[in-house]
């Protein structure tokens, strides 16, 4: 028992029972149904009302022609519909006034299949394109979907609106490639061991992109010293990871930490966090395109929810994209030459406030030194960024 075929061959017998239904179908189109027989036949019905058929414009009975020339119709464009099937259709509909609403579940299950097509189509395309090292395939199927998921809002009645499932989906972990781990451990490398290489990538890059944890967590650990105004090197890395605890619960081993002494540190930094972006945003819609799929498959989930939460799960992938849009919407920023920079590095506003938010409540102050601030003063949290 398919109650979506079910609901295909009522409102066609509905409408070659009573043409008038088709005034009330109107948001219904040809491609909402399943079956190509069907989707022909019905744009057959259309036609023939366009076109004004007797049947439509007569009163009485309806006329045995409206079946026949429907059928004729639809033989034009589709193989396999004959007149007892029409006849088969009549007698599968309970109420031809109820047409509207055999419709609405005709198009529901047509917004469940076509979203769970386009989210196919875009999972094939972000992972075609992470292996030609690209994407701006995935990118357009992207916009595609979700145009997808607004004509179906329309359709249906619902303002579309991101809205959170009840149950949040938990993303699919893979194991980053070889080139995707050398990438990120090469620009941790050059953000160590270069000055200024940070100014580089940190207005768009954030720890989240990497694909290595404990290697967002050692970029998170950089972009925290540099908004604090503070020297980048192997020294202060490493004591502001202490800091983090992150050695103590095995976050970071001193290992790990030690393969950022292997690196060469003389690459360009804005390139390396390109690719590091690039690998996210592959990941970040494999992801959202995953938890589409989830919602769309599910066919207890009515269309408003399924459009609002696909919605939702495509928010990640369009923070990234617009990230990815500034780091090559603009041209490629340079860190100033060491005989142009300034020797107080950030404005000193920002850095007074940095310090000022990461020191101590109440410690007291040393003799002979400034007071970093009213012990009263109450912390606030990092940046939002890397904090």
């Amino acid at each position: 028992m398919n109650p979506l075929m079910n609901a295909e061959q009522a409102v066609l017998g509905a409408v070659l029972l009573d043409p008038e239904q088709l005034s009330h179908l109107e948001w219904l189109a040809p491609d909402h149904f399943y079956r190509p027989v069907h989707q022909a036949l019905f744009a057959a019905l259309r036609k023939l009302r366009g076109d004004g058929h007797p049947a439509v414009e007569g009163e009485g009975p309806v006329p045995l022609s409206w079946v026949t020339d429907a059928v004729a119709e639809a033989d034009l464009h589709v193989r396999g519909l004959t007149a007892s099937y029409a006849h088969l259709l009549v007698s599968a509909c309970p109420r031809s006034a109820h047409a509207p609403v055999y419709g609405r579940m005709v198009l529901e299950g047509a917004i469940h299949r076509t979203v769970t097509e386009h989210a196919v189509r875009l999972h094939q395309e972000a992972r075609t394109g992470a292996l030609r090292g690209e994407v701006e395939g995935t990118l357009h199927y992207a916009d595609v979907l979700g145009g997808v998921l607004a004509d179906p809002a329309r359709r249906w009645g619902t303002e579309p609106r991101p809205v959170a499932p009840a149950v949040i989906l938990s993303a699919i972990p893979s194991a980053p490639a070889a080139r995707v781990a050398d990438d990120e451990a090469f620009l941790l490398a050059v953000l160590v061991e270069r000055p200024g290489a940070v100014d580089e990538v940190v207005d768009w890059l954030r720890p989240g992109d990497f694909a290595d944890p404990v290697r967002g967590q050692l970029y998170r650990c950089l972009g925290a010293l540099h908004h604090r105004g503070e020297p980048i090197d192997r020294i202060t890395l490493l004591w502001e990871v202490q800091r983090r605890g992150l050695l103590a619960d095995g976050t970071l081993s001193q290992d790990r930490f030690a393969v950022l002494r292997d690196g060469v540190g003389a690459d360009d930094a804005e390139w390396l966090g390109r690719q590091v972006i690039r690998s996210s945003l592959t990941r970040t819609a494999v992801a959202s395109v995953r938890a589409v799929r989830a919602l769309a498959e599910d066919e207890a989930l009515g269309p408003g929810p399924l459009i609002n939460h696909a919605l939702h799960a495509l928010g990640p992938l369009d923070e990234v994209r617009a990230r990815w849009e500034a780091a090559h919407g603009r041209p490629a920023s340079r860190a100033p030459s060491p005989s142009t920079s300034s020797p107080s590095g950030p404005p000193t506003a920002r850095v007074h406030a940095a310090l000022t938010r990461s020191a101590p409540r109440a410690a007291p102050s040393p003799p002979g030194r400034l007071s970093p601030g009213p012990a009263s003063a109450a912390p606030r949290p990092p940046s939002r960024n890397h904090g």
